[in-house]
């Protein structure tokens, strides 16, 4: 994990005017030399109750875990791939491409990507021979895309200047490869090369933090230094990669976020927070008895100034139990966004209608992606105004005038990605006749339906058409509802025609004279 360092530094010196220097005695107070500061105190070291100091201890926490691991494992491609190939950069591969998927994403959602994925290019060659567009295509929809272009970038280096060979170390992965970081790499070497090195990953902070009751702030840089530490200090030597994934199977399958599953937990009793739990729910039989004892601080080390103890000001919350850790800064909120974007739509010379996709820059958000034509818009701007913005932009892309009217409101549509809270506000086009568009944008091209589909767009685009659809199914498809009202309205109350079903109380109304 990269983090930022910031270094202050004061330098001060005489100031002269003229030809004379003010003597000694006369120096004025703004051109004295500033004092040199006192140098900041060293923080205090981490008290040993939120350390794993005890190696019997140690040991058993490690045959526990790695014991249930065998038995509860999920079946995941990526694990049956590093356990049966022999090639040690074809295992390498295959674990790689899996920990670059899983970032921010969930298992179940990544188990088909991966599947097509290295059905596609099973070794670093192919990958590394694959056009950028292909990769984007088959990334679509899971997201975070500079993640497929890095990870192309990093095997075409592997290829160009490493002889097809990957690194075999976790620093030198890290080194090397472009987008592999501290997780990736040390992710690899214990999984694929057996390197006794720790994991820190999401997983892994939540569970050793209620292990060790670690109450500071977790997203800190002191505080992730210190986990890796801890990491690097437990992981069984013997099977580094398998205590590994154990640890992060603990945290995405028991030792949860919300509702964790604590009495299933086969390191519970090396848990400090779950004996704080223990010990409460003691004391509280206790008192129902009359023999009310204290209970003792356990997530409070005693040492004074202690960098991984929790906060004065946040005490443990009875009422959360080991969800008490760990604690984060409060996240900071997406900012807002805001574009017109239109479906453009043409039926030209094929009868099926096509539409006007559009690809992204090569860089920053989505980067080389294909979307309907937008334009950022401020968030205060008037739908008029809105309208002829877009419409003097759909016009730079096919070449000739977009009545700012003709442009049919569909509605909002709104996406959340990591950092950007955006929406989209659509609108739709129909063209009839001959459209050029103009070789001088950017790339751009008319596609079908099953081809916007096929390519290299985003879940918001797919969200996009299918409001589209929506609309235009909404429009000629009026509700069977409606249809029955207006012809009630036509015929009359009381009407009925051959074939109409009567109501119950028209069934029981006595016949009428003639």
């Amino acid at each position: 994990m990269s983090r930022g360092r910031a270094a202050a530094a004061a330098a001060g010196g005489l100031r002269r005017s003229g030809s004379r220097a003010a003597p000694p005695a006369r120096r004025s107070r703004k051109g004295a030399s500033p004092r040199k500061a006192a140098p900041a105190p060293a923080p205090s070291p981490p008290s040993s109750r939120h350390l794993f100091s005890d190696p019997a201890e140690t040991e058993a926490l490690r045959r526990n875990l790695l014991a249930w691991y065998d038995r509860c494992k999920r079946d995941l491609p990526w694990r049956t791939r590093a356990a049966t190939e022999p090639d040690a950069d074809r295992r390498a591969y295959a674990v790689w491409v899996s920990e670059i998927m899983l970032q921010q994403t969930q298992v179940a959602t990544v188990i088909d990507y991966y599947n097509r994925w290295m059905q596609k290019w099973p070794t670093l060659q192919a990958l590394a021979q694959a056009s950028l567009e292909e990769v984007n295509e088959l990334w679509a929809g899971l997201g975070y895309y500079s993640r497929g272009k890095r990870l192309q970038e990093a095997a075409r280096k592997v290829m160009s200047e490493l002889a097809g060979r990957m690194p075999r170390t976790a620093e030198d992965l890290q080194k090397l490869l472009p987008g592999v970081g501290r997780y990736t790499a040390a992710a690899i070497a214990s999984i694929s090369y057996g390197q006794a090195t720790g994991v820190v990953d999401g997983n892994v902070i939540r569970v050793l933090c209620r292990l060790r009751c670690i109450g500071a702030d977790s997203s800190s840089p002191a505080v992730i230094d210190q986990l890796w530490d801890m990491a690097n200090a437990l992981v069984d030597r013997s099977r580094p990669g398998d205590f590994n994934q154990a640890l992060m199977e603990l945290g995405a399958t028991v030792c949860v976020p919300k509702a964790p599953l604590c009495g299933e937990c086969p390191v519970r009793q090396h848990c400090r927070a779950w004996l704080k739990v223990e010990k409460e729910l003691a004391s509280a039989s206790q008192k129902l008895l009359g023999k009310a004892t204290p209970v003792p601080d356990v997530e409070d080390c005693g040492a004074g100034g202690c960098p991984l103890c929790p906060p004065a000001a946040e005490p443990w919350d009875s009422s959360l139990g080991v969800t008490n850790f760990p604690r984060k800064a409060a996240k900071k909120q997406p900012r807002e966004a805001r574009a017109a974007t239109c479906v453009l739509e043409w039926r030209g010379c094929l009868r099926a209608p096509q539409y006007l996709i559009v690809q992204r820059p090569s860089s920053g958000l989505l980067a080389g992606l294909w979307e309907f034509p937008s334009l950022p818009v401020a968030q205060d701007l008037q739908e008029l105004k809105q309208r002829e913005a877009l419409a003097e932009h759909l016009q730079a892309w096919i070449g000739q005038p977009v009545v700012a009217g003709d442009l049919q409101l569909i509605g909002e549509v709104v996406h959340i990605f990591s950092h950007i809270h955006q929406t989209y506000v659509v609108y739709s086009l129909s063209l009839d006749g001959d459209v050029t568009l103009d070789p001088a944008s950017s790339p751009s091209r008319w596609v079908t339906e099953e081809e916007f589909h096929a390519s290299a767009v985003s879940t918001a685009m797919k969200k996009i058409l299918k409001a589209c659809e929506k609309q235009r199914e909404k429009g000629s498809n009026p509700s069977q509802g409606s249809k029955r009202k207006r012809g009630a309205k036509a015929g009359g109350t009381g009407s009925t025609g051959p074939g109409t079903q009567l109501s119950l109380r028209a069934f029981l109304r006595p016949p009428t004279a003639p």
